[in-house]
């Protein structure tokens, strides 16, 4: 199976029209934050409290000035209770069956600074969601772990995976799977720098009075 390329941003010089796709899609993303938390009646000093972000940075965000990592977006949704697939852009109804997601109606976030898009393969405000992990060659989430509410399992679909799980790390090839609670600290990237790497990644996470 061939997936297509994740990128990691404008490449040799493209110019500004180029860059317009990442910087529409961290505003996308900030203008979602920020109608969420606003309607918790979370205030940027809450939120940074909680999360230990800096009020300026998380306005930023909020206003598609600065591009979140994977790792502030898993932080700020464990916060407002929600899972990451409410954050994704794009159609993500479903089809007329409720339950059924087409291939050209999914939802995606990309993280174009990581080098990591997720399509949606699952209805949005769910405790259970399906994505489509790619990575681009080298991409990865980085050398701060990830810690958040829920589960997650994933099988990879091409190329490798090096996931760090509570400090064990190891490399998974097409065919492996894995699953872990999604409190020990983990942190994964694609390990090859000449080819991307696609896993199926499942996150679970907690709901209120569930």
């Amino acid at each position: 199976m061939h997936m297509k390329q994740a990128t990691a941003g404008p490449q040799n010089g493209q110019g500004a029209r180029q860059a317009a796709g990442p910087i529409a899609a961290d505003l996308a993303v900030g203008q979602r934050l920020r109608a969420l938390r606003q309607t918790r009646g979370l205030s940027l000093k809450t939120v940074a409290a909680a999360t230990g972000l800096s009020i300026g940075y998380l306005s930023q965000v909020e206003r598609g000035l600065s591009s979140p990592s994977l790792r502030v977006l898993t932080g700020v949704a464990d916060l407002l209770g929600i899972g990451l697939g409410v954050l994704f852009d794009g159609p993500g109804a479903g089809g007329a069956e409720g339950f059924v997601t087409r291939a050209g109606e999914r939802a995606a976030l990309t993280l174009w600074r990581a080098g990591i898009t997720k399509q949606l393969l699952t209805q949005g405000d769910s405790a259970l969601s399906l994505f489509l992990m790619q990575l681009a060659p080298l991409a990865g989430t980085g050398d701060e772990p990830l810690v958040h509410d829920g589960e997650e399992a994933g099988l990879v679909l091409e190329g490798a995976l090096v996931l760090t799980v509570e400090g064990t790390t190891v490399e998974l090839q097409a065919g492996d799977s894995f699953r872990f609670a999604s409190r020990r600290p983990h942190r994964y990237r694609n390990p090859h720098p000449d080819r991307p790497a696609a896993v199926l990644w499942v996150n679970a996470v907690p709901r209120a009075g569930a």
